[in-house]
């Protein structure tokens, strides 16, 4: 039996700021940010199978499936409706379950993300699928490739001294199931195949949606991210300076900043 691992912070009663985590995230990885949200918000997390605390099982992994969990999840902890953040990986499961739940939604946030057909992330996709399917020597260089692609320069710097270390942990953390890795970025084929024929359902998303980019992405294009703001009728798009793909580690101080404000703002529209 699958087990699908979840954690919620706060009292109770107040909003709750679902945190959806990128690829090689899992629950852990938001420990430092959770304060600057608590003060506000309730938390919730969750690691999708093949993450963390959750069960890792080398099958097919179907990106509506992990929205699913998400409202199971929100129905156990009685939360009708929630925040909604998906960060990189994250943002193809936020962007799914806003497409077919949005009802349980106050706000959306993307950030790291995309939802058109690029032919340069296309090709980052499948290196990294060669990558991971190569296994030991050649996953371990994919992680340096990966750490110098996703962060801008002024946190590349700043972070120097545990750069390395951050490095280290998620290889340790999938050396021996790498295959999640594959199976993750596997699920993004038909999400992008059907992309063309669901473009009107995620049209019709009427949640208030913010978009966020670092101005360094090298992942996904800032310009690539702002076209989102075009699909989603309620929508604001945000840059961010200095930042890479990672924006939320980067500039925490700035991402959070203009989440709380939106969804503060958004909050009194219900």
């Amino acid at each position: 039996m699958k087990k699908v691992y979840w954690e919620y912070y706060g009292p109770g009663g107040r909003d709750v700021v679902c945190l959806l985590n990128g690829l090689a995230m899992h629950t852990k990885s938001w420990n430092s940010v959770l304060p600057s949200l608590l003060d506000d918000y309730d938390i919730l997390l969750y690691d999708y199978i093949g993450q963390g605390q959750s069960t890792s099982v080398d099958e097919p992994v179907f990106i509506p499936r992990l929205g699913d969990y998400l409202v199971m999840i929100l129905d156990e902890v009685g939360v009708a409706r929630a925040h909604l953040l998906g960060i990189s990986y994250g943002g193809f499961v936020a962007l799914d379950f806003a497409k077919r739940h949005q009802r349980r939604l106050y706000t959306l946030t993307l950030s790291g993300i995309l939802l058109s057909h690029e032919e340069l992330f296309r090709m980052y996709q499948d290196m990294s699928l060669r990558f991971y399917r190569a296994g030991g020597v050649g996953f371990e260089l994919y992680t340096h490739y990966l750490y110098e692609k996703i962060f801008g320069e002024d946190f590349v710097c700043g972070a120097s001294a545990y750069l390395e270390k951050m490095r280290m942990a998620f290889f340790k953390r999938y050396e021996h199931q790498v295959h999640s890795l594959i199976r993750f970025t596997e699920a993004q084929i038909p999400f992008f195949e059907q992309l063309d024929e669901q473009m009107s359902s995620y049209r019709a998303i009427r949640t208030p949606t913010l978009i966020m980019a670092g101005d360094e992405d090298r992942v996904i294009l800032p310009g690539v991210q702002r076209k989102m703001a075009d699909v989603f009728p309620v929508s604001r798009f945000e840059l961010i300076e200095h930042s890479g793909h990672v924006v939320y580690l980067e500039k925490k101080d700035a991402f959070f900043g203009l989440l709380k404000r939106f969804c503060h703002e958004k909050s009194i529209l219900f």
